[in-house]
């Protein structure tokens, strides 16, 4: 019987704090020319704020996935703040090739997309096999 090995990234180090960007950067290749800034929050949680093309901005973070609104403030490693924001839905890390339809859903205020903010985890749960769902993607990006 094949054994399967899970690797477990330890929680604050550097290569845990750039865990997410894997996946983002997926996100970002797909969203394409509509992506036109983006930069890495703080942890706790850990977040990514992706600045769009028509002013708003895309924000994902580890609690509770992606949301859409206008930007209001935020840079490299502080959190952003938006107004009007709207959870893209689908959960905590939806498909990258998913993520442009559930934008269009937000914007139109349709679909999984919700005023209210889910909370899938909690980040203070750093050993709940989140860093595994994350380090599938980052295995994407190195092969």
């Amino acid at each position: 019987m094949p054994s399967v090995a899970i690797r477990h990234v330890e929680p604050y180090t550097d290569e845990w704090l750039q865990q997410p960007v894997s996946y983002v950067q997926q996100v970002i290749d797909v969203l394409g020319s509509e992506v036109a800034d983006w930069w890495e929050g703080p942890c706790d949680p850990r977040d990514v704020t992706l600045k769009l093309a028509d002013g708003s901005a895309l924000v994902w973070d580890e609690e509770s996935g992606w949301r859409l609104g206008t930007f209001v403030s935020g840079g490299p490693g502080l959190h952003s703040e938006l107004a009007g924001a709207r959870y893209l839905g689908h959960g905590l890390l939806p498909k990258p090739e998913r993520v442009p339809s559930a934008l269009s859903d937000a914007r139109a205020g349709v679909g999984a997309s919700s005023a209210w903010r889910p909370c899938y985890r909690s980040h203070r749960n750093c050993r709940d096999g989140f860093d595994v769902a994350l380090d599938f993607y980052c295995r994407l990006v190195d092969a």
